[in-house]
């Protein structure tokens, strides 16, 4: 049998993700990183799933940008399987670029690594709250084939991003074929102390999230839960040079300030994405 080809690699990894099959002879040994918190789930607003996870990965230098939104602006783009979850009456828009490092499906010893940027709001359904991924943006042809045939809305991108000190240089541009190209352009780094935030203040509302919602159709709800240890957060400071995510959902941000977090590392695992009518029978 000779060598995958592309296409051959690709649907071998959409099923595999899909399913939460192994691969025989990848030993969980291969993973040894996923031990060291997958223990520790205190800080979780509920259990781990029973089902095994499926992906493990490294995030860096991510930035959280979050401006408040008034609600009726966002329920029109929301499926009505999910209902919006508000901090005192307001929704919350959030950008939020990193870039990702040992990128390893449970049954793949090969790791990847690429930037990805994501645009976000928060929803929630019957003892779930979470994350709605409105975009996903990354540097990454694989990534972006897999998570949009598993019905994430991922979308290609031209992407850099470099060290400046103790900050970072984020630039991306939206390249995927038949949509409009976006924009994002910010340097920003961490501007005090690492902490945890408190349960019920907005920092921790905004950011200890363990479960996504998604689409790429509007009757086709997805879901899947995510772990890991509570948030490092840092205030920050961002130069925003450029930042046209929105424009696509047609929102336009609220000319403030926006609030920034700066989280320097994160190891996380990620369970399978599934269909949100039968989340249940794999979840709950």
């Amino acid at each position: 049998m000779g060598p995958l080809t592309r296409r051959e690699f690709l649907e071998l990894g959409v099923k595999a993700v899909a399913t939460g099959t192994l691969i025989a002879g990848c030993s969980l040994s291969a993973l040894p990183e996923y031990r060291a918190f997958t223990g520790e789930t205190a800080h979780r607003p509920w259990p781990l799933p029973q089902r095994r996870w499926v992906l493990f990965m490294r995030w860096h230098d991510l930035l959280f940008l979050h401006w408040p939104v008034r609600p009726d602006l966002i329920r029109p783009l929301i499926p009505k399987a999910v209902e919006l979850d508000t901090f005192d009456g307001r929704c919350w828009i959030g950008v939020v670029p990193f870039h990702m490092s040992g990128v390893r499906p449970r049954y793949l010893p090969i790791p990847f690594a690429f930037p990805e940027l994501n645009v976000r709001t928060y929803v929630k359904t019957p003892g779930r709250s979470g994350v709605w991924f409105f975009s996903l943006d990354a540097a990454s042809w694989l990534a972006v084939r897999v998570a949009r045939s598993l019905g994430l809305p991922y979308y290609d991108a031209r992407m850099t991003v470099q060290a400046q000190g103790d900050g970072v240089e984020y630039q991306s541009t939206r390249t995927h074929k038949s949509d409009p190209s976006v924009e994002f352009a910010a340097s920003y780094r961490p501007s005090g102390a690492a902490y945890h935030a408190a349960p019920g203040t907005l920092d921790h509302w905004l950011t200890e999230r363990y479960s996504l919602y998604s689409a790429l159709k509007p009757d086709e709800v997805v879901y899947g839960e995510i772990h890991h240890r509570q948030w490092p957060l840092q205030p920050a400071e961002a130069d925003l040079r450029i930042n046209s995510m929105t424009k696509p959902i047609g929102i336009e941000l609220p000319g403030v300030k926006p609030i920034c977090h700066f989280a320097r590392y994160q190891e996380v695992v990620a369970w399978p994405i599934v269909p949100l009518e039968g989340a249940a029978l794999v979840y709950f």
